[in-house]
C-alpha cells in the first residue's frame, strides 16, 4: 500500500509519495523480542509461526540482524541468541539493521516536476529539508525506545 502526503502551496497542490517503512522492521522487532523472551525456543520455524510468515523471510531478516551484530545464529541445530542485552538494543538499531527505508530516505519526492512552474522548479529543494528533519525526529524517537521497554509492555 502506498501512502501519499498532499501539500498545498499557494494555489498549487503537490503530491509527494510517502514510502512506507518496510515490514522488515516490525518482523525484526518481533523476532528480537521472541529471542529475548524465549531464547531456548527460537528456531527459524518457531519465529516464523509467531510472525505468521515463511521461514525464508525470517532467515533473511536474521542474516541482517546478525550482520548488524544484534544476534548470533546457530547453524545446524538452529536457534539464536541476542549479542546485546535487550535494554541496550534500541528500535533505531533494528531500523538501521534491516534497511527499513530505501536509500536511507523515509520520504521521496515525485519525479519530473514541471520546471516552468515556480513550485515545480523549487519543490524538491524546499521540501527536502523539512522531510530530512521529520525523519531525524522519528529516528531520535526510535533511539529512545529499547527492546526491553517493548517487552515489558507484552506482559
Amino acid at each position: 500500500m502506498t501512502l501519499y502526503l498532499v501539500v498545498t502551496i499557494m494555489v498549487t497542490t503537490v503530491v509527494i509519495q510517502v514510502k512506507q517503512i518496510s515490514t522488515r522492521f516490525s518482523i525484526a522487532v518481533h523476532t528480537l523480542s521472541l529471542i529475548a523472551v524465549s531464547p531456548k525456543d527460537c528456531t527459524g520455524d518457531f519465529i516464523a509461526r509467531s510472525v505468521n510468515t515463511n521461514p525464508v523471510v525470517i532467515r533473511r531478516i536474521m542474516g541482517m540482524l546478525k550482520k548488524a551484530g544484534l544476534v548470533d545464529v546457530r547453524p545446524g541445530v538452529g536457534g539464536a541468541t541476542l549479542l546485546k542485552d535487550s535494554d541496550r538494543i534500541t528500535l533505531l538499531d533494528v531500523y538501521r539493521a534491516v534497511n527499513a527505508t530505501e536509500e536511507n530516505q523515509l520520504f521521496r519526492i515525485h519525479d519530473n516536476p514541471n520546471f516552468d512552474c515556480p513550485v515545480g522548479r523549487n519543490i524538491e529543494q524546499v521540501l527536502q529539508a523539512e522531510l530530512r528533519d521529520a525523519q531525524s525526529v522519528m529516528e531520535q524517537r526510535l533511539a529512545q525506545t529499547t527492546l526491553d521497554q517493548l517487552i515489558e509492555k507484552f506482559k
